[in-house]
């Protein structure tokens, strides 16, 4: 039977699948060739991350598939509901990339407090000519220690992240609609734990109070921070969204950067993805990922092996 992962997946998964006498190809296949070589090579499943589409025509129109997988978390490229009405098997990874994409987050706030993301443009182009002007022009930097993180969704990834927060010495609140409480154990290198007991409170909440806030929520139909949202942040509020496109008003955005409402965001992923817009780009006061989050080997390997092991279950 063959598998096909036409946006990858790594050696460790691979090698899994294989053993259980699966045949992988990892060939990408363009878009629009993509029913023909499902049909052509009677491929039984398709693996895929957030390039390729499989929607209902893809469905109905390629009888070898019997799997759709999706290697992380977000299916909305995936016509889930039709799939599984047509007797497809849906799977996901939800758990294995929470720790790399909250990492990630805490890489765009480290950088930006201390504005690290602009430093790295301007220091090749000056720095040997203004070395003095960019050391003052960066001096203002501050701590995330003792700071305020706002997480709106508290999920899998969310909570990853707030281990990290309060890892660092920072105060957590967070607000998600379906997790009214939450605990967290921060585990350590040499077996300790300590453990945090949390409570959802109001969006409203997280906007006024969080010095920083960072977004984890799925796809959504309305933006989740657009203008009113950000009209009710602190002064000097920082940003990062690591979740989806869509999910925060870029127009929004970049007037809340102007009016300094907001000091800097973190941009993983776009509204208008994979093609930014050049302001977007541009913008000193931002530092951009291109969608990167679950981008680690270690991430790819829990992957691989998670999607190795559902598929053999339910194929074998």
């Amino acid at each position: 039977m063959k598998i096909l992962a036409n946006d990858g997946i790594s050696q460790t998964g691979i090698t899994a699948l294989e053993a259980a006498g699966f045949e992988v190809v990892t060939v990408t296949v363009a878009q629009e060739q993509l029913e023909k070589y499902i049909n052509d090579n009677k491929v039984v499943g398709l693996l895929v991350r957030s390039a390729t589409q499989v929607r209902k025509d893809l469905i109905d129109n390629c009888p070898s598939l019997k799997l759709i997988g999706r290697g992380g978390v977000g299916m909305d490229n995936i016509d889930v509901a039709y799939a599984k009405e047509k007797g497809l098997h849906v799977i996901n990874t939800p758990a294995a990339s929470s720790e790399s994409v909250a990492e990630l987050v805490f890489g765009h706030l480290f950088g930006s407090v201390r504005f690290l993301h602009d430093a790295n443009r301007n220091m090749p182009l000056d720095g040997d000519s203004k070395f003095k002007q960019l050391k003052k022009s960066y001096s203002k930097g501050s701590e995330l220690r003792g700071k305020t993180l706002g997480v709106i969704g508290f999920g899998r990834i969310g909570q990853a992240t707030a281990k990290i927060a309060l890892g660092v010495g920072m105060k957590v609140i967070y607000s998600d609609p379906y997790i009214e409480k939450a605990t967290i154990e921060v585990a350590f290198y040499d077996g300790q734990s300590a453990t945090f007991n949390f409570e959802s409170v109001p969006k409203e909440e997280v906007l006024k109070t969080a010095d920083f806030i960072t977004v984890h929520v799925p796809a959504q139909k309305e933006y989740v921070i657009g203008k009113s949202e950000f009209d009710m942040m602190k002064e000097g509020v920082g940003i990062v969204n690591a979740a989806r496109g869509g999910v925060l008003d870029e127009v929004a955005l970049v007037e809340a950067l102007e009016s300094g409402r907001v000091a800097f965001a973190g941009l993983d992923v776009f509204e208008s993805e994979p093609n930014p817009e050049i302001r977007i780009l541009m913008h000193p006061k931002l530092s951009l990922t291109p969608h990167i989050g679950a981008a680690t080997q270690e991430a790819q390997d829990r992957i691989g092996t998670e999607l190795a092991s559902q598929i053999t279950n339910l194929l074998k």
